[in-house]
């Protein structure tokens, strides 16, 4: 397989791959390097923290007007460790292609929660179910109790039906927008009533405010429940195509290819198998076209574990992994509405560029960088043009050079640029690498990774 070929894989089902790596699977045929990592990540390793406290408690516990008020505490500081154990997962995970799946569909499937249980389980939902069966999936994230609490399904009963997860059910996890009507909200929403879960996040169905009266949804009738709807949904072509869409999007080019897609549907409409269609991707030849190669943004998340895989590093502070998230405007666990982070372009604005530009010096050189007086670390700002740059901090990092010196030995600096920046070079920026090909491999790996053109992969 061409050496640019596995750059480029690994940099959409992973986060960039080392020169060692590179040449061993070079020696491989496409078949079998995306084989490897299907079999990779075949299991699952759940992502967990310390909760062993709330074992000890009982329901009286929870409804102590004090001691809720220390579990949320708790809560709270357990969700941001788990956000943070979730980005060190990242950068260094052992199933590459499911860990890259579940933020995929953490964007897709959006939820947040302040329960730390409910936040775990969740994540580990998306995880298990990543590359499994679409149609188990969406049937155990409208049965999770952090969704129930996010799309207000838990309140949605047969006297006072409530249409809010119905509605993005359609919107935004299955069908897309204009594919269905009031109506079919409506109907559908009433087969939802009833989901429930109790204290510990376990889903219960409550017959008695479940509607058992005769639903029409889409044109079929009868005395549907939640699961029924979600099949019904299934049988539209529509929904095949939607998430086809998002997976092109993301996996591949934002600029959405008609034939491509519809290859695409006619694999993931058989059987809604997850895993079936991203090996028809990988396995495409189209996936690795040059228009294809070096063309998608980075998102916050991969620029920031994309430098870890080519400079190991630390963040000694742990509260600053977020703060660094925040100000590049992605922050695990706190999508900023149901819709999620919009991608691409979005990621860039002229604060963002500035920070981006400027964090491999930061975080490898020990820079000093300036963030928002506006809010902290608990905060995240969707406005960056309303943000004013007046505060400073050193962000207290360790850099592993020995890894880098290790895993880059072979490489000169005029190869390291291909190793890094798969993006097409402009003419300008060519001619100063030539000048400074002379700075040590340290000093100007750190130069690459600050160019525009690392922004891209």
């Amino acid at each position: 397989m061409k050496s640019a070929h596995i750059q480029h894989l690994y940099n959409r089902v992973g986060f960039g791959i080392i020169p060692k790596e590179l040449t061993r699977l070079t020696k491989k045929s496409k078949k079998n390097v995306v084989n490897a990592l299907f079999a990779s990540s075949k299991k699952t390793t759940t992502l967990s923290v310390d909760t062993s406290y709330l074992k000890e408690l009982s329901i009286k516990d929870f409804k102590n007007k004090n001691k809720r008020k220390d579990l949320q505490k708790f809560s709270r500081e357990k969700v941001q460790e788990f956000s943070q154990a979730w980005f060190q997962r990242l950068n260094n995970p052992s199933e590459i292609l499911r860990e890259k799946m579940t933020l995929f569909w953490a964007n897709h499937f959006v939820c947040e929660n302040k329960n730390i249980v409910f936040v775990q389980n969740y994540n580990n939902l998306l995880r298990k179910n990543a590359l499994g069966n679409f149609s188990d999936f969406t049937k155990s994230v409208a049965k999770d109790a952090a969704m129930l609490n996010y799309l207000n399904n838990k309140q949605n009963k047969k006297k006072s039906p409530n249409e809010n997860f119905a509605r993005e059910l359609m919107e935004l996890f299955t069908l897309g927008q204009d594919q269905y009507t009031e109506n079919d909200i409506k109907e559908s929403a009433r087969a939802f009533t009833g989901y429930n879960h109790n204290f510990v996040g376990k889903f219960s169905f409550r017959e008695r405010h479940h509607d058992t009266n005769e639903k029409t949804f889409f044109d079929k009738s009868g005395d549907f429940k939640g699961d029924d709807i979600i099949d019904i949904i299934l049988q539209k072509k529509q929904c095949a195509r939607f998430i086809s869409e998002k997976i092109y999007a993301y996996f591949v080019n934002e600029n959405i290819h008609k034939q491509h897609i519809d290859e695409m549907v006619e694999v993931f409409y058989k059987d809604y198998s997850i895993e079936n269609l991203m090996r028809f991707v990988l396995l495409s030849s189209w996936f690795y076209a040059d228009e294809n190669i070096g063309t998608k943004i980075k998102s916050p998340i991969e620029f920031l574990v994309g430098m870890n895989t080519v400079v190991p590093y630390k963040i000694e502070r742990s509260r600053q992994v977020i703060l660094l998230q925040r100000l590049l405007g992605q922050v695990l666990m706190r999508p900023p509405n149901v819709a999620g982070w919009k991608t691409g372009r979005n990621w860039i604005d002229s604060n963002t560029i500035v920070t981006r530009l400027r964090l491999p010096s930061v975080l490898l050189n020990n820079a000093e960088i300036a963030y928002s007086e506006i809010g902290d670390e608990e905060t995240m700002i969707t406005d960056f043009k309303k943000r004013k740059l007046r505060r400073k901090a050193f962000i207290k990092v360790t850099a592993d050079w020995n890894s880098f010196e290790e895993n880059y030995k072979n490489e000169s600096n005029k190869e390291l640029v291909h190793q890094i920046i798969t993006s097409k070079i402009n003419s300008g920026t060519k001619e100063m690498l030539e000048r400074n090909q002379k700075l040590s491999k340290h000093d100007f790996v750190v130069q690459l990774m600050s160019l525009p053109e690392y922004q891209l992969c």
